[in-house]
């Protein structure tokens, strides 16, 4: 039997520590399941895992685009599904690691076939929402597809945006794409979900913060600023130094706003998590402990 153990959970947890240990015990290698930590130029910001680290670990997907390359949840469950097969013939194991939440469960369950966006019709949406704001394309998602439209969360332009693009690319209801169905895998998927209790979660980010302060985020971020535009870099801090570039915020509160928004996030990927019932939840040092061949 074929098994795919999927070490997921909040950010800062301490899920690349954890991943390098049980793939290190059991002989096999490490898929990436990080939507930023994919792209190159970007390792401070990401934590990607250190060269150290993956000298430990062969890992697969890891600074593997450029900055300006399109990259999607779809597009990498199709990455994976063909590398699957090539690392099943060495052994029994295979760890994909990451918090992406559209990222673990592309893999896991599957996406429905939705037509790749071509770069007309993606920079035409992007530059309506920019200069129009999101207002005229809700009217259009409500005109095109009103069942997704009464579903969407429309106070998230990157899901009306995407609804919208769908719909134009398609020229169908985006929402007659969605079957929502779980799709087979020929393998066996261990889902193992880690968390610790929260004030030490947080305590976590914050020093992971200082930290990355400390390795030089900011001379990463100038590095790229001039390439803020691009989705990317459209994450937590990133954003937050750009708005210190540009003079919205001083250098204190970009980076306390960076814990403050990684904290956030932290907690909507466990409120996301905690929705399936197929994950075990352990700490990362029980993680290490787990065995895996029964």
């Amino acid at each position: 039997m074929q098994h795919l153990i999927v070490i997921t959970g909040p950010t800062g947890v301490g899920k690349t520590a954890a991943a390098i240990e049980v793939a290190q015990r059991l002989g096999c290698d490490i898929i990436n399941a990080d939507s930023r930590q994919v792209f190159k130029g970007i390792p401070i910001g990401t934590a990607t895992p250190t060269p150290e680290e993956q000298a430990l670990v062969r890992h697969h997907f890891v600074q593997f685009k450029e900055l300006d390359e399109y990259y999607s949840a779809s597009q990498f469950e199709a990455d994976v599904m063909a590398l699957l097969p090539s690392l099943f013939e060495k052994g029994d194991y295979v760890v994909m690691c990451g918090g992406a939440m559209m990222y673990v469960d592309a893999v896991c369950n599957g996406i429905d076939p939705i037509p790749d966006i071509s770069d007309e019709v993606r920079q035409a949406v992007k530059q309506e929402w920019q200069e129009m704001g999101l207002e005229p394309l809700l009217k259009e998602l409500q005109r095109l597809d009103p069942i997704y439209y009464e579903q969407v969360d429309k106070l998230n332009p990157k899901r009306v945006v995407h609804a919208i693009e769908v719909c134009r690319q398609a020229g169908v209801p985006y929402s007659s794409l969605r079957t929502g169905q779980t799709k087979p895998r020929p393998f066996n998927i261990i889902k193992i979900g880690l968390n610790i209790e929260r004030e030490m979660l947080f305590r976590r980010i914050n020093h992971r913060v200082d930290a990355m302060i400390e390795q030089g985020l900011e001379d990463e971020a100038r590095s790229v600023y001039h390439l803020r535009h691009l989705n990317s870099l459209n994450t937590v801090g990133y954003k937050e130094m750009f708005a210190y570039f540009d003079g919205t915020m001083d250098r204190h509160t970009a980076i306390e706003r960076i814990k403050k928004n990684t904290r956030v996030y932290a907690k909507k990927q466990l409120t996301w998590f905690k929705r399936d019932p197929d994950i075990t939840w352990c700490t990362p040092d029980e993680c290490k402990g787990l065995s895996f061949n029964g």
